[in-house]
């Protein structure tokens, strides 16, 4: 995602464009499992539930490291690449890659 110095706008906007189609593979790709059901959707409802505890948890700690002085900008892009590494991981174990 970004690796700039100094966040702007436009790439935000791009990075959150690209951030939505990821997370919404990853829906779609969890629905699918879910709906199979038996073991492994227990198993990835279970995962799911806390993978989403463990991101948001991690949240506030990563967003205080810059100060409570940053900029709306590097916010955002802070909240986008802290979000985006899980759902990757997900992308990538739910679809097979790296396999």
């Amino acid at each position: 995602m970004l690796k700039q110095k100094t966040p702007n706008w436009p790439q935000i906007a791009l990075d959150s464009w690209i951030f939505a189609g990821e997370v919404s593979a990853v829906i779609w790709l969890r629905s699918v499992k879910l709906l199979m059901g038996g073991k492994q959707a227990e198993e990835e409802a279970r995962l799911m539930v806390e993978e989403k505890v463990s991101a948001n948890l991690a949240f506030l700690p990563v967003m205080l490291q810059g100060g409570i002085m940053q900029s709306p900008e590097r916010i955002s892009a802070r909240a986008l690449a802290h979000y985006h590494r899980p759902v990757l991981a997900n992308r990538r174990r739910l679809g097979g890659e790296g396999r």
